[in-house]
């Protein structure tokens, strides 16, 4: 990674007359001025404010850059990064993308700016790649948590999304429903394309209908289930799913609280269970039945792991941790064996 010496030699001027164009110090020469913002440009610097002061580049300062900081999940995953990062002398800064991979891509330049040791991502989807090779061109050790990125190689903190799948399919099918429904976020996410494939595996496993329009996809942040509802109320009674599989908690809330709009009731007209528990601090009497996957143990062994690749610099293999979610039971889903 250049640094602002890199810069200042090619240049032909001190680090100091550098740090003062970074700075905007109205003494510098417009010429003097363009030639050091061309070094820059051309060495793709990216100023270091702890550089800019020439301090040490050591600045015990990470990174935690989540999707969505209102689900719990992400909370959770943010509470266990704090929790070892204090543990180890770090300070975390914390960042929230909203899914969208512009502000993905102002958030790491920034971070990289403020001269981090190191940083924890959820990637908002494929087109992370370019800001995740943005970390990597400017040496900075990462660690992705929850969702993977194609063709990217790098330690990352995951939960098993076939084996959470199956267990929620299962249960259903246990119950008695062959009718099963499926809503989802976008195909450019790692995770709800695992969550996708394992539902139509599991299906034509057991031989199950698959039906185009019992399966809905919708943005992750600005969810819109009722359309999907009127699309089922179109459907004779006897084609409706009686059931049906949310891959995420906000989908399975904006569903059911859209189900009750129209008076459908769950699960006494039909079941919902989901992926990850939509309460911060789930109690006996909660409602859906879900998956759920240790959020707190993504972030504090992801901090762990970040943690021990930048204080051992040698090249080492990346590892990947893969958590087992637990089926959770709860009052979301009907029995349907015994129905009259």
């Amino acid at each position: 990674m250049a640094t602002i010496y890199d810069v200042a030699k090619k240049a032909n001027v001190s680090a100091m007359t550098v740090s003062r164009v970074i700075n905007n110090h109205p003494s510098i020469k417009e010429e003097t001025r363009k030639r050091v913002e061309k070094a820059i440009k051309e060495l793709d610097y990216i100023p270091n404010r702890s550089a800019q002061s020439l301090i040490s580049k050591d600045s015990k300062l990470l990174s935690l850059i989540v999707t969505d900081v209102s689900n719990p999940f992400f909370t959770s995953i943010a509470r266990g990064a704090e929790d070892k990062a204090h543990e180890e002398g770090f300070q975390l800064v914390f960042s929230n993308t909203d899914e969208n991979i512009e502000k993905e891509s102002s958030y790491i330049k920034s971070a990289v700016s403020r001269g981090i040791d190191g940083m924890l991502l959820t990637p908002a989807g494929d087109a992370s790649t370019k800001n995740v090779e943005a970390l990597t061109r400017h040496h900075i050790p990462f660690v992705l948590i929850d969702r993977d990125v194609e063709a990217i190689d790098t330690d990352i903190v995951i939960g098993d999304n076939v084996d959470g799948t199956n267990k929620l399919l299962n249960h259903l099918y246990e119950l008695g429903h062959e009718r099963i429904g499926f809503v989802t976020g976008p195909a450019t996410v790692s995770n709800v394309r695992e969550r996708e494939g394992a539902y139509v595996d599991f299906l034509k496993k057991h031989q199950l209908p698959i039906n185009e329009n019992w399966m809905f996809r919708t943005d992750l942040r600005k969810v819109k289930t009722s359309t999907y509802i009127k699309t089922l109320l179109t459907m004779p009674k006897e084609s409706q799913p009686t059931a049906i599989y949310c891959s995420s908690n906000f989908l399975a809330v904006d569903l059911v609280n859209n189900l009750h709009v129209f008076g459908i009731r769950v699960p006494d007209d039909i079941s919902v269970v989901c992926y990850d528990d939509p309460h911060p601090m789930p109690l006996h009497n909660s409602f859906f039945t879900v998956v759920n996957q240790p959020a707190y143990q993504f972030g504090y062994k992801g901090m762990e792991m970040l943690i021990n690749r930048i204080e051992n610099k040698e090249a080492k293999q990346s590892q990947k941790i893969i958590y087992l979610p637990e089926l959770i039971i709860r009052r979301s889903s009907k029995n349907l064996n015994y129905d009259s």
